[in-house]
């Protein structure tokens, strides 16, 4: 059990019992506020090491990410960009929507773009000298599993920086980093299961 931040497929996009209302909701906003809609995500299979599907479970403590994202310059920016949202999309546009749709766990549906998102990780990613060694993409649980590895400890040795000083800051950087990533890369909307 625990929540996952997991991208969204073809099926429960245009499943009437899943996203189907939700997503209407966003295609009527999106049109307008004059911006495109988003494309439904394209239909695939998971294949192993694929990266085709992201799912990564939020296991760690969550209060220094937090942290850190409220104490960049932007602070309430980059804290809103990462994790004011239930809903991410590969669609590029300010600040946030709300869709009159429940969420998994809140009354609506808050909606940010993954471009934002992908910016404000890319910036906590530097700051925190994230190793190459973090996974980019393969199978589910990538990166928590990375970093429960040995391989982890391997690249803390390799390439020391403030990412090895804070394990859970670390790990929700390369989360929210390769959940945007996928999200722009695959043109599917990331969510909250």
């Amino acid at each position: 059990m625990g929540i996952y931040v997991c991208s969204v497929g073809a099926g429960d996009w245009s499943d009437e019992d899943v996203l189907r209302p939700t997503a209407r909701a966003l295609d009527a906003e999106l049109s307008r506020l004059g911006l495109p809609a988003c494309a439904p995500p394209a239909a695939a299979e998971f294949v192993p090491r694929s990266g085709m599907s992201f799912e990564e479970k939020m296991y760690r403590p969550l209060q220094t990410f937090e942290d850190l994202c409220r104490a960049q310059s932007d602070g309430q920016d980059s804290y809103d960009a990462l994790l004011g949202w239930d809903l991410l999309v590969p669609v590029d546009f300010e600040d946030s929507l709300t869709l009159p749709v429940p969420a998994p766990y809140s009354e609506n549906t808050t909606v940010r773009s993954a471009h934002r998102a992908l910016r404000a990780a890319k910036r906590l990613a530097v700051r925190l000298a994230l190793p190459p060694q973090v996974p980019h993409g393969g199978d589910n649980l990538a990166l928590g599993n990375w970093f429960d590895s040995p391989a982890r400890a391997e690249a803390a040795v390799s390439h020391p920086g403030p990412w090895a000083e804070d394990l859970d800051a670390a790990y929700y950087t390369a989360l929210y980093l390769r959940a945007a990533e996928h999200s722009l890369r695959r043109r599917c909307p990331i969510n909250y299961i």
